[in-house]
């Protein structure tokens, strides 16, 4: 991570969790600065420059998704973190289609979030620092991936995905036609391992499922592997 100060926004109405938020994260060696609703935490987002956003969901003004909403609206690659008492499967799935970036559910331990907040920062700090990736197109099969767009192109029907559904596709891609494991993709999507966030990852497949494939239950690209986790065959399987 660079020796720069991180700047990180925390965007919570709850006062008591915005300011256990702001202690923990600021003695942690960030620059902090916090909002009390989701109106405010978007015109802070839109005005001023943070590497991470903690956001709530349920706030005045404004929730937490259309926060996030226009925020990537805004062209805005800010990674976001959502924390949140939402914590159904529904809920995850709205999040990360609003374009957050990752997702714990209250209440939490203040040592997941700084993990949380340390693997996002140095995934977006890979990001900016593979300038020389930024044309490289990764193609097998029926299947081109396009690192600075963040698109994917499937027999000549272009696909826009989130940062995370791209890491997933490129992941598996480096593996093509043959099994990932999902602990192997934890660990190079996200950084690390942990049973808990296995649901979180499934979530993701699926919204890359519903993006890539014209039958979600009949995939000629993406394959559940059982007992394992999933495989991706560049070239249609019928």
């Amino acid at each position: 991570m660079s020796d720069i100060q991180k700047r990180i926004l925390i965007v919570d109405d709850d006062d008591e969790i915005r300011d256990l938020l702001e202690f923990d994260v600021s003695h942690s060696g960030y620059f902090v600065d916090t909002a009390r609703d989701g109106l405010e935490g978007l015109n802070k987002a839109l005005n001023n420059s943070y590497d991470l956003i903690l956001l709530d969901v349920m706030m005045p003004k404004m929730n937490g998704f259309d926060v996030a909403k226009n925020i990537r609206q805004a062209k805005l690659n800010i990674p976001i973190l959502m924390l949140t008492a939402k914590g159904t499967i529904d809920d995850k799935t709205e999040g990360f289609d609003s374009g957050v970036d990752d997702y714990l559910v209250k209440p939490f331990d203040i040592q997941e979030v700084l993990l949380r907040i340390r693997v996002l920062l140095r995934r977006n700090q890979i990001e900016d620092n593979s300038n020389s990736l930024s044309n490289e197109v990764l193609k097998a099969g029926d299947i081109e991936l396009f690192p600075e767009s963040l698109e994917c192109v499937i027999v000549n029907k272009r696909t826009k995905l989130t940062p995370t559904e791209f890491e997933i596709l490129y992941s598996l891609m480096q593996h093509f036609n043959h099994p990932v494991t999902l602990a192997t993709l934890l660990d190079e999507v996200w950084g690390y391992d942990s049973n808990e966030d296995v649901r979180m990852l499934r979530v993701h497949v699926g919204g890359l499922r519903n993006k890539i494939e014209t039958d979600v239950k009949n995939p000629k690209y993406l394959h559940t592997v059982t007992n394992v986790g999933y495989k991706v065959t560049p070239f249609s399987q019928e």
